[in-house]
């Protein structure tokens, strides 16, 4: 009992060494990548280190659980791959210890990480992301840095934009600047233009000082009539000239209480509680809009008293608008005419708006279903993972960052593949919420249990040759022969006999071909029904490598190359397509899958044929090649 207690500890300590530093490794990649997202918005600010560390510190908390799963994965892929290429796995199993046994500590702590995920995002995730996103907007909203740049216009500065030709760097001092003021609007416009100039900042950094040297200033007068053809303006030639600008470089932190209504700043009980709140104000809103535009747009028609009238002469029981429309003059057809087009585009206008309005509420209601999902989808994922890496690892064999990276990071990348494409089309509405955030749990869990039972069971999994053989056997390709000279020989071939033994054995073969007939098509009920094998194409094959196996025996280089010419037949491919009656008897049932294999069996009976006739040609070239008298010699 002692025993299997050191070695839980041995195997969670070898776990939690590599999963310290892998889970450093991934959270480090995906802080990366969530930097690359925002950096336009955080470069060029002045942002102060508590600014910045506040942005690094919420972004890691929220994508502890992204990162998790990655790193369980890339962790039991290098552990059980060390012990495996250790042997120390081997070791284990000769012991007695099954695989699952070897896993039982890390499948507890796995569990326990995956109550820990859960937790993140349930109640320490929301929180962070309503923080994070309340500085990225409070970033957003900061001015940058004011740093303007030589050759074109420098447009940060609200109402203001700046040309300077050249800037010394050292000194901060810039000539032939060219200045549009708009801040008495576009039509009273300033252009100002100096020689040389400074810019500096505030103390508060709420304001910025121009200063200017040796210029002038034009400025609009704007006319008091607006009948006025000509507009005045005003020339100012001046020494020296400053200016005061209001500009905020500072860092505020903005108000985000308004993204308290965000679906991922929720836990799962606010979730559930917002759904129901968004449903209800949706139903509401929906009702609202159909009674609305019942009353408005679907109103009876009312006549007006000289279009009764005009019925009640023609004696008209139905109403034809077009009839009545071509009585009207061509003054009042117009008129119909536009209040028509009026009407039509004020309703379309409506409509669309209401939709844009609804479609907006559904999506949000879509978000909430999602978020509320893939808190349990992630939590699990972090279990799965670890059934899917440790009996990889196991199976592989190979430890390091080597193999195990790879392979982590291809199947990190197809769960992130089926995860998104997946969850878009659900948030469309294209598929149920539900099955579209829990597709990639139903992809890789049966994957996980494959790969668990397949490595408990010692089972061969990516032995190539097998899924080689098993294509060959598909597709009905064949191999071919490879004899070559043995350098012991212990007993000579009895050519002699074997000259017999090859013309039974043609007189096999013709007479198989005779009473078969493969050439012709065959009957579609007896290939679905056959029962046992071909004994007889059985004892031919037989034969045929008995007679291979003695001559090749001999030293002869010619009769190597005839023995290679033969064929491997076939013993079974022409009779049915699976040797177990009721799999034969349904799929003949399925007509377009049984005619498939209908044509598949005739092909083979076809080929088997032409061997047969390739082996009684083959026989005569031999004989004839050891009654031949310098083969004798």
């Amino acid at each position: 009992m002692l025993r299997i207690k050191k070695l839980d500890i041995f195997i969670l300590k070898s776990f939690l060494l590599l999963f310290v530093g892998t889970f450093v490794i991934c959270l480090f990649i995906f802080m990366m990548q969530f930097l690359w997202r925002y950096v336009d918005e955080l470069v060029g600010k002045g942002l102060e280190l508590s600014v910045l560390g506040q942005f690094f510190f919420y972004s890691a908390i929220t994508l502890i659980p992204m990162s998790l799963p990655l790193a369980i994965l890339l962790a039991a892929l290098m552990t059980f791959g060390n012990f495996g290429e250790r042997y120390e796995l081997l070791a284990m199993k000769s012991a007695g210890i099954p695989l699952t046994r070897i896993m039982r500590p890390l499948i507890v702590f796995c569990g326990f990480l995956c109550v820990l995920s859960f937790f993140f995002q349930n109640v320490i995730a929301p929180k962070s992301q309503q923080k994070l996103w309340t500085l990225v907007v409070s970033v957003n909203q900061t001015s940058p840095e004011l740093d303007i740049p030589e050759g074109v216009f420098y447009t940060e500065i609200e109402d203001y934009n700046i040309y300077v030709k050249h800037k010394d760097k050292e000194t901060g001092i810039m000539s032939d600047i060219l200045i549009y003021s708009f801040s008495d609007g576009f039509d009273n416009a300033h252009v100002i233009w100096a020689e040389r100039g400074k810019i500096e900042t505030a103390e508060d950094k709420q304001h910025l000082w121009l200063h200017l040297y040796n210029g002038e200033q034009f400025e609009n007068l704007r006319a008091q009539q607006m009948s006025s053809a000509a507009v005045p303006y005003r020339r100012e030639t001046f020494r020296e000239k400053h200016i005061t600008i209001e500009f905020n470089t500072g860092f505020e932190m903005a108000d985000g209480s308004y993204l308290s209504s965000r679906s991922d700043t929720k836990s799962m009980s606010q979730i559930s509680h917002s759904i129901d709140s968004l449903e209800t104000h949706a139903d509401s809103v929906g009702r609202y809009n159909y009674t609305q535009m019942s009353q408005t747009y679907y109103k009876p028609i009312k006549l007006s008293g000289q279009d009764s009238i005009k019925l009640q002469q023609h004696k008209a029981i139905k109403l034809n608008a077009d009839s009545l429309f071509e009585s009207y003059p061509m003054a009042e057809k117009e008129r119909i005419l536009t209040n028509a087009t009026t009407q039509l585009t004020q309703l379309q206008a409506d409509w669309a708006m209401k939709a844009a309005q609804t479609e907006d509420m559904d999506k949000d209601i879509l978000r909430h279903y999602i978020d509320w999902h893939r808190k349990i989808t992630l939590s699990l994922a972090c279990l799965i993972f670890f059934f899917i890496g440790a009996p990889l690892g196991a199976i592989i064999r190979k430890g390091g960052l080597g193999l195990p990276v790879v392979v982590s990071v291809f199947i990190f990348v197809f769960y992130y593949i089926i995860d998104t494409g997946s969850t878009r089309v659900a948030k469309s509405g294209e598929m149920n919420i539900a099955l579209g955030t829990w597709m990639s749990t139903m992809v890789l869990a049966p994957i996980g249990a494959f790969f668990t039972y397949k490595s408990n069971n010692d089972s061969v999994v990516f032995n190539l040759d097998m899924y080689r053989n098993f294509f060959r056997i598909l597709f009905g390709m064949r191999l071919s022969r490879h004899i070559y000279r043995k350098e012991v020989i212990i007993e000579d071939p009895d050519y002699m006999r074997i000259c017999s033994d090859l013309e039974q054995l043609s007189a096999e073969c013709t007479a198989y071909n005779k009473q078969h007939k493969f050439w012709r098509a065959p009957n579609y009920y007896r290939i679905f029904t056959n029962k046992g094998d071909d004994d007889k194409i059985a004892h031919i094959s037989e034969k045929l490598e008995g007679i291979i196996e003695e001559l090749s025996n001999g030293k002869d280089k010619y009769l190597f190359e005839l023995l290679n010419r033969y064929p491997i037949l076939s013993t079974s491919a022409h009779k049915s397509p699976f040797k177990k009656e009721w799999l034969n008897i349904i799929t003949g049932i399925i007509i377009p899958v049984g005619l498939v294999f209908y044509f598949r069996i005739w092909m083979f009976g076809v080929r088997l044929d032409k061997d047969l006739q390739k082996i009684v040609k083959n026989n005569k070239d031999i004989q004839n090649r050891i009654n031949d008298e310098s083969f004798i010699k």
